[in-house]
């Protein structure tokens, strides 16, 4: 963990800001406050960086590490590196732009993944975003500045160019607990190790030595080395701190040893299944059927231990129990005296040579008598359908009827003539223990072949139990190591998706952003494939072509229009997609509204046309404004002709007010325009003629034409003029008449003519 002097300063630091006493109080004041948990671990966190920190460094890694990483390297390898204790992200832009630039300078391109790592959760955002300060202009060259960062538009900041953020994966990782990386060319952890202590030290870089390729290379900070396990790497160059990668098979079971948590074990002894007591096979059917087999009366089930499982048939006449406490089931201490020796004999041979052993003739006393009884010791073979873990054997004991007891008394009489009572006694007693003895032996003798025996199959046993625990530990390291790999590809998979989240998360704000844009400006637009099948289309299109969602798919023509005289939309595509040419065509819909309707190709950030846009822009306002300027236009050109015309041209309203007054009236009768408009027609006639003029005006409101007539008019000066006058209604679009004009000239004027 880190030195015990670095915690403490920061700690020290904590309770001076938080006007604490005692470490215990501090401890306290944790358990209750998050907030100051957070802040403990931010201050703990020492986050100094800058971009190509220590030029000389870099110097050195451009020159010796850089062109290393791309040695046999086929255009289709990934190069990997690992930026460990990355920050807020200097570091690894660094490196990758000294890659970016080797690369430009041999002219290939390698596919090269950099995991970008740290415990910081705001340090990883900010270098995600991959923005910094214009004063990284004091570390960075201006040939760096123009090649890989881009000026944002604010002008207070910088972009890392988008080429060189791609090379990049931003992830939060501990390095001390999470599975490393691996198969990686380059490892760069500088001035990390210098706040843990030796131990955890010699842990890093051995996980370093394990994720490295062999010849991989390895960048530690100034201040740091590689301590005891400097025989893992060769020195590249000493001052900058760059060393080389070496492996060879003891070191890699070393760095397995190094790598697997202290309190694993693993248990390598195997289990033996033994046959317990709470089983209960069908003894009865087996020793039936063996019995049957050498139509025997009585019959013993017993394991290799002697022990009884089955008694079958008048056993009691054979076995007796033995005196004392009964703890035991074991048929050789409850067999009658005359048979232990030879059933023990006989069982130990039938064990060891694998056969039936017969034992015939053989003396015990019942009661006050003799009887001889053969025995038959064989194993049990059981049927395929029932589990034998240990071997079973059946003791069979048959009395023999040959001998009649008669003969077994004369036989066991002694024969007393004059010899001594005494020295028969004794004489009895060496040839029973001769006997006894002579049994010991054979017992002891077999006991010796069946030792020797086990012995020899324990050592062949041993000697399969070490092979067999070398192939299990080596089969052990390589599942560790699979595991290993396993770990770092799933957190590599964990990282990738990580900053995939945040790129899908970037292109959903975008795509809802360009969503609201195209509904947000009201242009209609529509996106069609080169078979004219619609892709998509916006909202405002529906109005001008009648589409609804279903319609996605389907070809543009089938599709019914809105628009008036317009029925050659798929030509238009289809000649736009053919000659790349875009169009602009003005249409008009049913509901009156005017669109600016522009068809031009699709085209891909590749420069691939993929089909073609019809975008619709209304235009209506603009359409109306035109027409009016046109009628404006009109009316701007007849107030010309009236203006400049020699005759007095008069423009009345129904109600007989004047309107309009041109220069040749106010030559004519002396008013001046501005004096005119306050006056009515009838100001100008004389009273003797304003019945007759009035009934003129009428027949013309009513639609009737008027002829050129004579009449006479008063001058401002009262004189009264003869004059010609020429009538005309002044018609709306509806065909109402609102307005007179007259074009009046002088009568002599007309003569002159």
């Amino acid at each position: 963990m880190y030195k015990p002097s670095t915690m403490g300063r920061r700690i020290e630091r904590r309770l001076v800001v938080n006007k604490i006493d005692t470490i215990e109080e501090y401890y306290e004041y944790l358990k209750e406050s998050k907030d100051e948990v957070t802040t403990l671990f931010n201050d703990l966190l020492i986050g100094v960086t800058s971009f190509f920190r220590d030029e000389e460094v870099f110097a050195s890694l451009e020159k010796n590490a850089i062109p290393k990483l791309f040695l046999d390297k086929s255009s289709d390898s990934i190069i990997r590196v690992w930026i460990t204790g990355c920050s807020t992200g200097e570091e690894p832009y660094s490196i990758a732009i000294l890659i970016m630039e080797y690369m430009q300078k041999i002219k290939e391109r390698f596919v090269v993944q950099i995991f970008a790592t740290d415990i910081d959760e705001t340090a990883i955002t900010t270098a995600r975003a991959g923005i910094y300060p214009l004063s990284i202009d004091s570390n960075v060259s201006k040939e760096r500045l123009e090649n890989f960062f881009i000026k944002n538009s604010d002008g207070n900041s910088y972009r890392i160019d988008k080429n060189i953020r791609d090379m990049l994966v931003f992830s939060l990782h501990d390095v001390i607990k999470d599975p490393p990386f691996s198969k990686l060319d380059l490892i760069s952890c500088r001035n990390l190790l210098i706040y843990m202590n030796i131990e955890l030290q010699q842990k890093i870089i051995s996980i370093f030595h394990y994720a490295l390729k062999t010849k991989g290379v390895l960048l530690l900070g100034n201040s740091e080395t590689l301590g005891e396990l400097e025989n893992l790497y060769t020195v590249i160059d000493a001052k900058s701190k760059l060393f080389e990668c070496k492996k060879d098979n003891n070191i890699k079971t070393n760095m397995l040893s190094r790598l697997l948590p202290t309190n694993q074990k693993y248990n390598l002894i195997p289990q033996i299944n033994k046959l317990t007591a709470g089983v209960k096979l069908p003894l009865r059917e087996l020793i039936e059927n063996a019995i049957l087999e050498q139509i025997a009366l009585s019959a013993v089930l017993v394991n290799e231990q002697g022990d009884i499982l089955y008694i079958h048939g008048r056993a009691g006449l054979y076995l007796e129990l033995p005196s004392g406490e009964i703890d035991t089931n074991n048929i050789f201490k409850m067999v009658k005296e005359g048979l232990k020796n030879d059933l023990i004999l006989s069982f130990q041979k039938a064990k060891s040579k694998k056969q039936i052993v017969h034992t015939y003739g053989l003396k015990i006393k019942t009661n006050e008598s003799f009887i001889i009884v053969d025995i038959t010791i064989r194993e049990i073979n059981l049927n395929l359908k029932f589990k034998q873990e240990l071997p079973l054997y059946l003791v069979l004991i048959q009395e023999d009827l040959s001998t009649s007891k008669e003969e077994i008394i004369e036989e066991n009489l002694p024969i007393i003539d004059d010899v001594d009572t005494k020295f028969l006694h004794e004489n009895i007693s060496i040839k029973s223990l001769k006997q006894e003895l002579q049994l010991q032996k054979a017992f002891l003798q077999d006991a010796n072949e069946k030792l020797e025996t086990s012995n020899e199959e324990l050592k062949s046993y041993n000697e399969e139990m070490q092979s067999m625990n070398e192939e299990l530990q080596s089969t052990n390291e390589e599942l560790e190591t699979s595991k290993e790999e396993l770990q770092s590809v799933n957190e590599e998979l964990s990282t990738v998706n990580s900053e995939l989240n945040t790129k899908v998360i970037d292109l959903s704000r975008s795509n809802n952003d360009m969503n609201n844009l195209l509904a947000g400006t009201g242009i209609g637009t529509i996106f069609v494939d080169h078979k004219l099948n619609i892709l998509r289309f916006t909202p405002a299109a529906t109005c001008i072509i009648n589409l609804i969602l279903a319609d996605i798919g389907r070809p543009i023509g089938h599709i019914v229009s809105n628009m008036i005289d317009y029925n050659s939309l798929v030509s238009d595509i289809q000649s736009v997609l053919d000659t790349l040419v875009p169009k602009e065509i003005e249409v008009m819909t049913i509901d009156a509204k005017s669109y600016l309707m522009r068809i031009q190709p699709y085209r891909t950030l590749e420069n691939v046309i993929e089909g073609a846009v019809i975008s619709f822009v209304d235009i209506t306002e603009m359409h109306n404004i035109k027409v009016k300027l046109n009628e404006l236009n009109k009316l701007s050109r007849l107030a010309i002709v009236v203006r400049d015309s020699s005759d007095a041209i008069i423009v009345e309203d129904l109600s007989g007010k004047i309107i309009a007054w041109n220069p040749g009236a106010q030559k004519l009768y002396g008013w001046s325009e501005e004096e005119a408009l306050k006056m009515e027609s009838k100001d100008r006639i004389p009273k003797e003629l304003q019945e007759k003029d009035t009934k003129k005006i009428a027949q013309l409101c009513s639609s009737k034409i008027l002829q050129t007539y004579k009449t006479n008019r008063l001058k401002k000066d009262g004189s009264i003029i003869d004059i010609h006058i020429i009538s005309s209604a002044l018609v709306d679009k509806d065909g109402k008449t609102y307005a007179i004009t007259t074009t009046e000239r002088q009568e002599k004027e007309s003569e002159m003519n």
